[in-house]
């Protein structure tokens, strides 16, 4: 097998997605390229821990781990990171499948030395069966999905996305881990972009870094049916906002809203556009959507506006973990 070794990391958290978490890892292990491990890390939740513990004992490539740091998804990754063996460190979704070619586009990738990344393609799996009429496709990073408006193809981008992504293992440790105090943490609040906090700081430290988005790559992202309704995209867009003050204390505007300006002020436009002409022309959903549009801008800002205010009344803080170097290995 041509390429670097492959390592991927499940970070689970509730039993409630059993059956999703078996499908994740079983999406894994039939890739045409296989992966080197998979290596399931458990958030705080002894429960689960024993559960998959005794369901991958005899399954060979298959580690179950506990989350070794403080609750929430990037202490997870940090965990799955420092125990992984890979040159190449990839992040699934724990209720999301990966088509059988995900790790092979993500293995080409690499043959440029200067990328330090690579993402791919997430598309939503509706609960209902189809996208809620209202939804706009410009909004899919709501429910974890890739949204309209980032371009087509293998392109630079300036972040992946955390639940479609890989790393060369060298990323971290020109960067260190996931900042923990960003992401999501087993609150209520649905928080994010820990992913782009770690993408901006990767560019920095490597500033020859080339992070790289393969459509070709694609996972399918489970949406339930609570996920599908105004009530969560207004609160998910809310919770963005914080998690963008956050990012932009610790790597400045320009680069933490380098991408959103174009987002704002030509892709979001042109979905309110669209929608008004559906709406003209009689289609379904089409004012819903240029609605929803407006009305996710406008608390998304909101969310932003409180949080550089937290920020600023200094309660809100994150840290920047070292990841360590496999067992067996010194840290570079």
């Amino acid at each position: 097998m041509s390429g670097p070794g492959i390592s991927v990391v499940v970070c689970a958290y509730t039993e409630d997605r059993w059956e999703d978490i078996l499908s994740a890892v079983s999406s894994v292990r039939e890739q045409t390229r296989p992966a080197l491990e998979t290596l399931l890390v458990v958030d705080h939740n002894e429960a689960l821990l024993t559960r998959l513990s005794e369901r991958y004992r005899d399954t060979p490539g298959v580690r179950v781990l506990a989350n070794a740091g403080p609750r929430g998804l990037s202490a997870g990754r940090n965990t799955g990171i420092a125990a992984s063996r890979g040159e190449v460190v990839a992040f699934l979704d724990d209720d999301a499948v990966a088509e059988p070619e995900w790790l092979r586009h993500f293995a080409a990738g690499y043959a440029d030395p200067n990328v330090m990344a690579v993402g791919g393609r997430t598309l939503p799996l509706w609960a209902s069966g189809r996208r809620p009429a209202w939804f706009p496709e410009e909004f899919d990073w709501v429910v974890g999905c890739t949204y309209r408006g980032l371009p087509p193809g293998r392109v630079a981008v300036r972040n992946v996305l955390g639940g479609n992504a890989s790393f060369r293992r060298t990323a971290f440790d020109a960067a260190g881990g996931f900042a923990t105090g960003i992401g999501r943490d087993g609150d209520r609040r649905p928080l994010g972009c820990e992913e782009t906090e770690l993408c901006i700081r990767l560019s920095r430290a490597r500033p020859d870094a080339v992070l790289l988005i393969d459509d070709r790559a694609v996972i399918h992202h489970r949406v339930p049916r609570a996920r599908e309704r105004f009530a969560y995209f207004r609160t998910r867009a809310y919770a963005e906002g914080l998690s963008k003050a956050l990012v932009t204390r610790s790597v400045g505007s320009r680069k933490g809203l380098e991408s959103e300006r174009r987002y704002a002020t030509r892709v979001l436009p042109a979905g309110v556009a669209r929608g008004v002409r559906d709406a003209l022309l009689a289609r379904r959903g089409g004012a819903g959507r240029a609605a929803a549009i407006v009305a996710g801008v406008l608390t998304t800002a909101g969310g932003y506006a409180a949080g550089r205010l937290r920020s600023r009344g200094g309660d809100v803080t994150f840290v920047v973990a070292p990841v360590p170097a496999p067992e067996g290995e010194e840290a570079a």
